[in-house]
């Protein structure tokens, strides 16, 4: 347990300038005084871990002093491989890139973790896009891509509705979701992220200015805000429902999972016997529209019943109806 934390700590130092106790202590989920510690620990081995005193000082490495990755265990170098999407980097043009990084970083590993690429490819492979839905790559993804690395203004235009509009973006981020990239960006001159799809870009002006990158900017706390938001933002309507048992428990499986979870807990008190045996549940739903509503509540069959709005519940007659005569009942 020391002896990775000891090479977390050597690493962690090898990546920045220097580093107060305090930033040590939170990455390694330790005290102060165990930093402190561990530092003369590391001085004592031979690794030149040097502390600067004083109000503004910390810990650093002097001499250049850098450590090879022969401190990998089998599961981390087999997880390092597994850190990336490979078609999400084919896609990106980063293809060649990764292909040599892991070329590289195998050189620097053990003989006898050599073959952890290999090993992590038969275990796992990740493919990202979504069941039932050709992945198509934009064709301005790798112009985009390039400008998230080297931190560089794009001016893009995009389509929005019927119109073209064009904007100077500062690209700070790109997310693969379902098959689907965005474009995490804000507008150059203001403080408001915002979220793009690339394949509504129309045309990239790629290679201009280089931005200077919000160090407080979070891709990934940014991107679970986001998509929350949007999420709820869809949900514009409600409906009122009852629930059979059977009902209850495949919600979460037919409408967005977090509403059914949401809605299930402030559901009302359980009632008498519907149109089945056992009890059954009143409940608020909120749903994108009637239409959807129809479209997802109809798979629950006879474990749901509509009580409003009328039309909705209406509409779920008429289906009934239609299926009766349909089967002849």
């Amino acid at each position: 347990m020391r002896a990775a934390r000891l090479i977390k700590m050597v690493l962690l130092l090898q990546s920045r300038p220097s580093m107060t106790a305090a930033e040590l202590a939170s990455e390694l989920e330790v005290s102060e005084r165990t930093v402190t510690r561990d530092a003369q620990a590391l001085s004592e081995a031979g690794v030149p871990v040097y502390a600067d005193r004083g109000r503004i000082g910390g810990y650093r490495l002097i001499g250049g002093y850098r450590t090879r990755l022969t401190g990998l265990a089998r599961g981390e170098a087999e997880a390092l491989f597994l850190s990336g999407v490979p078609g999400a980097l084919r896609e990106m043009g980063l293809e060649d890139a990764a292909s040599a990084a892991r070329l590289k970083v195998s050189a620097a590993l053990l003989p006898s973790l050599r073959d952890a690429s290999r090993t992590a490819a038969q275990r796992f492979h990740l493919d990202a896009p979504n069941w039932f839905r050709e992945p198509t790559t934009p064709e301005l993804l790798p112009a985009v891509a390039e400008a998230v690395w080297d931190d560089r203004r794009i001016t893009a235009r995009y389509r929005r509705g019927e119109d073209l509009v064009e904007r100077e973006l500062e690209p700070y981020g790109l997310v693969l979701k379902a098959g689907v990239w965005y474009l995490c960006a804000r507008v150059s001159g203001q403080g408001a992220f915002r979220v793009y799809r690339i394949d509504r870009f129309a045309a990239v002006g790629a290679g201009g200015e280089r931005f200077e990158r919000s160090a407080d900017f979070d891709l990934p706390a940014f991107w679970g805000e986001r998509a929350e938001e949007f999420a709820r933002s869809l949900l514009r309507a409600e409906v009122v429902v009852r629930l059979s048992e059977e009902g209850v428990r495949r919600l979460p499986h037919v409408v967005d999972p977090r509403a059914a979870r949401e809605a299930l807990a402030r559901a009302g008190v359980l009632e008498g016997a519907g149109a089945g045996a056992g009890e059954w549940v009143r409940v608020t739903l909120p749903v994108e529209s009637e239409e959807v509503a129809h479209e997802q509540l109809s798979a629950l069959g006879a474990e749901v019943e509509v009580l409003a709005p009328s039309s909705l519940r209406e509409r779920f007659a008429a289906g009934a109806a239609r299926l009766a005569g349909l089967y002849g009942v």
